[in-house]
């Protein structure tokens, strides 16, 4: 009797160690869950959607450094008064920019180079003054009768230059797969962001090409991304039937979409008035091709890619209106990155259940 008893027990214990250890697991992943929740909640606003940043000034004011006080733009007089250019660092087809300071801050002061664009400068200036928001580089000042406009300064430049940035000794910590599709979403919502912005669908046309994309925009020292170059932005307005073009000339290579390369064939020659025009769109089908720069060949990226590949699919269907729109690919992105962490902070866990 007394054997049976021991035997029972030994029996019953057995199968309660199972079950307290199932139990601890369904647990541990509740609570990883609700960490990944209130992670994932702070990453991208209370609401997902906010463009608004909580530190920007109101409209015509900026804080800059450390300081705790909004100062009104800078006008003409205190930019010429009070600005001192340091050094030139860099030039395109519409302006040059100077690397400058201001009272012991250093500030990017841009300059108009050619006169025949000056409508493209003052239209980007328009976009830069409309668009302020946790997407776009701070406005600090400007003068239009001087075609001067004074920008926070980023010491990382331009997304050309990420993969140098990412393999320095300070931040090849941060070559991670993670850091690297955080910026690419980053990138999805300022596409997402501009084709819906308190101006309407506006489309990026300065992105012919991979450079040029890259160039447009900004890495922070906190690695996030912010759209610099506003210069060529037009707006679509479909229900009016107002849609864009993006420059005048031809546009040729896969990294365009196909509705804006000439539909007529190589026997008849270009003519701008025959070319029809296009909608945001365009953006979309750039999207992969960006995002596959960002993800870049460290370990990880593959499978990142893998989790896009839908997506990315549509993004490059043939007609435009196949394509999903920059929210839903946001949307898209946003859910990959929560499978992907749930997984790598519990592997096996699927198995194990």
């Amino acid at each position: 009797m007394e054997k049976k008893s021991h035997f029972i027990k030994r029996e019953f214990l057995q199968r309660e160690v199972p079950l307290v250890l199932l139990g601890l697991l369904l647990v541990t992943v509740l609570l990883l869950n609700g960490l990944l929740y209130l992670y994932l909640n702070n990453f991208y606003g209370s609401s997902g959607r906010a463009d608004t940043d909580p530190s920007l000034c109101p409209f015509g004011y900026f804080k800059l450094g450390t300081a705790k006080n909004c100062s009104p733009w800078l006008s003409c007089e205190a930019i010429n008064k009070e600005v001192r250019k340091l050094k030139c660092v860099g030039e395109g087809a519409v302006k040059k920019v100077f690397l400058s300071e201001w009272k012991e801050n250093k500030v990017v002061l841009s300059q108009l180079t050619n006169s025949e664009l000056q409508e493209d400068f003052l239209h980007g200036l328009k976009m830069l003054k409309a668009l302020q928001s946790k997407h776009v580089v701070r406005l600090l000042g400007y003068c239009e009768k001087q075609f001067t406009i004074l920008t926070e300064y980023h010491p990382l430049g331009s997304l050309r230059g990420l993969n140098e940035t990412l393999h320095t000794p300070k931040y090849k910590g941060l070559n991670t797969w993670h850091r690297r599709f955080t910026l690419a979403i980053d990138y999805v919502s300022i596409i997402r962001f501009l084709h819906s912005s308190p101006l309407g669908t506006l489309v990026m046309c300065d992105s012919n090409d991979l450079d040029k994309v890259l160039s447009q925009y900004l890495l922070t020292s906190d690695f996030r991304i912010l759209v610099n170059d506003l210069d060529a932005l037009p707006l679509v307005n479909r229900s009016a039937g107002v849609l864009v073009k993006c420059g005048h000339r031809e546009l040729q290579g896969e990294f365009v979409a196909p509705e804006q390369r000439w539909p007529h064939g190589e026997e008849v020659p270009f003519d701008d008035d025959l070319m029809p025009p296009y909608d945001e769109k365009t953006d979309i089908w750039k999207i992969p091709d960006v995002s596959n720069f960002f993800l870049g060949h460290v370990e990880g990226s593959d499978i990142v890619r893998l989790h896009l590949f839908d997506i990315h699919a549509a993004c490059k269907k043939k007609d435009p209106a196949e394509r999903p729109s920059a929210q839903e690919v946001l949307d898209t992105y946003r859910k990959v990155l929560t499978l992907l962490i749930r997984e790598a902070a519990m592997p096996g866990t699927r198995e194990m259940l």
